[in-house]
């Protein structure tokens, strides 16, 4: 209960600070006092609201804020880093307009004839308008006009490139071949091929079409394992079981493998494990199989996700129960949600792990601070010689938009070395 207040806290405190940078840089600098300004200020205000009554808005079934709010999160987020780049061209312009405003004003005054009048006494001269300290009324308006450029600028850009990424998000998932060469491969199961999936994320903007459509991408790839490594849900089982159920469908040689990830100890994890397995996915927790295929054989480990310790449930990650104990002759692959697993899963001598959760970042440059927290954001990788594989995932989490990430579904082709 804490942890949540804390979080809608923290929301609530971020997301007002960019708002009144927004109202800032949108609203006063680009208007009069007066109406319009009123007007606009009320709506800064209205969309500031809008963020956090979605985030708790959709975990309580009010799935009509979903579209508007999570759109007006990506176009926010464009918003805030357009206008932040801005800033420094901003300051240049300000000031070379300045400097010629200063050049413009006269810096000092002729002295005035005297006029002398008929009776010899000396008249007043003309008065003048123009004052020494005075400056030239234009600046205001051209200030006012900068200010407006860019946010009219900032604001067509967001807009296009949430537009962008919500066609993206939307659309059909890209199929990925990558080949993987591990050193303790037996020569007999060179090319054998693990469709790997992630962050499939049905919710309040996915369902049961989101899901035939993976399935269906996944069985056209004839696949000898199926790895789905975390997030599938963001709903309860009650709420998306419908959802979910085409996973039944899931075709492999070696079978369908499931791990948690960490929107499932958000959404009723005990629930979900039994219907995935219910569904036909075998489920990993802290656990190993032997996979036999074309006359060799090697493990297949599962760990839960780091969100599980302090559930009390089906507990933290544990890589001695997944991964201790087995055939050091053997290659191991590990279904790990976090890449940031492969840090111990490389003290364990995991040949390859098979990951998700970034998202690949999800919105540019959002990817750069992903780095801050984990080894790999997308792709392959490699850490303390284990390597890492993460793919983008074939959902989307909170704004149904993706930038610079494409959703993804992958065949990973492991060869021997």
């Amino acid at each position: 209960m804490f942890a949540v207040l804390g979080f809608v806290t923290l929301l609530a405190l971020v997301t007002g600070l960019i708002h009144l940078y927004l109202w800032k840089r949108l609203v006063r600098d680009t208007t009069r006092p007066g109406r319009l300004r009123l007007v606009g200020g009320v709506t800064v205000l209205v969309l500031a609201l809008l963020v956090p009554a979605t985030m708790i808005g959709t975990q309580a079934g009010a799935y009509w804020l979903a579209w508007p709010g999570y759109l007006w999160l990506a176009i926010m987020f464009y918003l805030l880093v357009v206008l932040v780049v801005l800033e420094l061209p901003m300051v240049v312009a300000r000031l070379l307009l300045r400097r010629r405003v200063t050049a413009a004003a006269p810096t000092s005054r002729a002295p005035e004839p005297a006029l002398v009048a008929a009776g010899g006494s000396t008249a007043d001269p003309p008065a003048t308008t123009t004052d020494a300290g005075a400056q030239p009324d234009h600046d205001p308006s051209r200030r006012l006009l900068l200010a407006r450029s860019a946010a009219i600028f900032a604001g067509l850009t967001a807009t296009g490139l949430t537009g962008y990424g919500v066609r993206t998000a939307l659309g059909p998932p890209q199929l990925d071949r990558v080949q993987i060469p591990l050193a303790r491969l037996p020569r007999s199961m060179d090319g054998l091929r693990i469709a790997t999936v992630s962050d499939i994320h049905l919710g309040p903007l996915r369902g049961r079409a989101h899901t035939e459509r993976i399935v269906a991408a996944i069985n056209r790839l004839d696949a000898d394992i199926v790895a789905v490594v975390g997030d599938m849900v963001d709903g309860s089982v009650a709420e998306l079981g419908e959802a979910a159920a085409p996973l039944r469908g899931l075709r492999s040689r070696h079978g369908s493998y499931f791990v948690t990830g960490n929107h499932e100890y958000y959404s009723g994890v005990e629930e979900w494990v039994r219907e995935v397995d219910r569904l036909g996915l075998r489920v990993l927790q802290n656990h190993r199989v032997e996979i036999m295929a074309r006359g060799g054989a090697l493990d297949l480990a599962g760990v839960n996700d780091a969100e599980a310790a302090g559930t009390g449930v089906a507990g933290p990650p544990d890589y001695a129960a997944a991964l201790g104990g087995r055939d050091p002759s053997r290659p191991v692959v590990l279904l790990a949600h976090q890449p940031v697993a492969a840090f111990e899963a490389a003290t364990y001598g995991v040949d390859l792990q098979l990951s998700g959760h970034t998202h690949g970042g999800q919105l540019v440059p959002f990817n750069y601070l992903v780095r801050l927290q984990q080894p790999v954001v997308s792709g392959l990788g490699e850490v303390n010689g284990t390597k890492v594989y993460v793919t983008n995932g074939a959902g989307f989490w909170g704004p149904p938009v993706r930038v610079g990430a494409e959703p993804q579904i992958t065949l990973v082709e492991l060869r021997s070395a």
